[in-house]
């Protein structure tokens, strides 16, 4: 069984791929949170992974706040590894991700990290990726994908491939913390009604049900993850989080050009 968390598409695209080659079930976080499914069993010999995008050099709170809930009855002797995309480095987003599982009596043993294309602009000198760069990591990425698929199919324990940049401590637990505590909300989210069409694809994307309406309000509940879903999916660019952002790009993951190893090409 899979838990995984992806919102503009990166981290789902990596969860298909693993789900199909090793015929496991895979969980989407956000529609387990909406029916109240917090209680698991495994299977025997089943594996249990957990898959989420770095949000600030963390693991998102969204994912933190369902492993606080979740409870898996047989979990002990099951190989539990875990996965996370971002945008260049992770700083010790596994090992806060560890310190909340031990509460549930579990440890990811194995860990991956994956770069994969920037999707959050909301701060200076932060843009999406060119096209070029773009495809460049999604290569890199589809070249890894059969070696982590065989590592999690053979229950290899102790491998441990995390890109942490050069003071992962500081990235976690002083930047990440405060921009975890003070950035992730619906606060600045606006639109342009000139520019809107009324779709309604930014609350059909939105993980945790916070816009409703065309045009869209945000519900200011405390529900947000900051995923940026709404922004990046907008398809004539009227969803804003701050006035930089006006001027920024929008990515959501497409499928690759070339195909990857070991699974689909991706969705969206």
């Amino acid at each position: 069984m899979i838990l995984y968390f992806s919102a503009t598409g990166n981290t789902r695209w990596v969860v298909q791929q693993i789900a199909e080659a090793l015929c496991e079930e895979a969980v989407y976080i956000p529609e387990a949170i909406r029916h109240g499914q917090y209680e698991y069993t495994l299977k025997e010999g089943e594996r249990i992974g957990f898959c989420f995008p770095t949000h600030g050099w963390q693991p998102p709170r969204i994912v933190r706040d369902f492993i606080s809930h979740l409870h898996i009855a047989n979990v002990s002797g099951h190989f539990c590894w875990a996965l996370t995309t971002c945008g260049d480095n992770m700083g010790e987003a596994m090992a806060i991700l560890n310190k909340e599982l031990a509460q549930k009596g579990m440890r990811a043993e194995t860990l991956f990290s994956i770069i994969m294309p920037e999707t959050y602009v909301c701060l200076p000198m932060m843009h999406t990726d060119p096209e070029e760069k773009v495809q460049r990591k999604v290569d890199e990425a589809s070249r890894r994908m059969s070696h982590i698929i065989s590592t999690i199919k053979e229950c290899r324990k102790g491998v441990v491939e995390l890109e942490k940049g050069p003071v992962p401590m500081l990235l976690s637990y002083v930047i990440g913390s405060y921009f975890n505590r003070q950035m992730v909300n619906d606060k600045g989210f606006a639109v342009d009604t000139a520019v809107c069409i009324q779709c309604g694809k930014c609350a059909n994307v939105c993980p945790v049900d916070n816009i409703e309406g065309t045009p869209p309000k945000w519900l200011h509940n405390g529900q947000c993850t900051s995923c940026l879903a709404c922004y990046h999916y907008c398809p004539v660019h009227a969803i804003s989080k701050g006035e930089r952002t006006k001027t920024r790009g929008q990515y959501y993951f497409r499928p690759p050009l070339t195909p990857p190893v070991g699974g689909e090409k991706g969705d969206q």
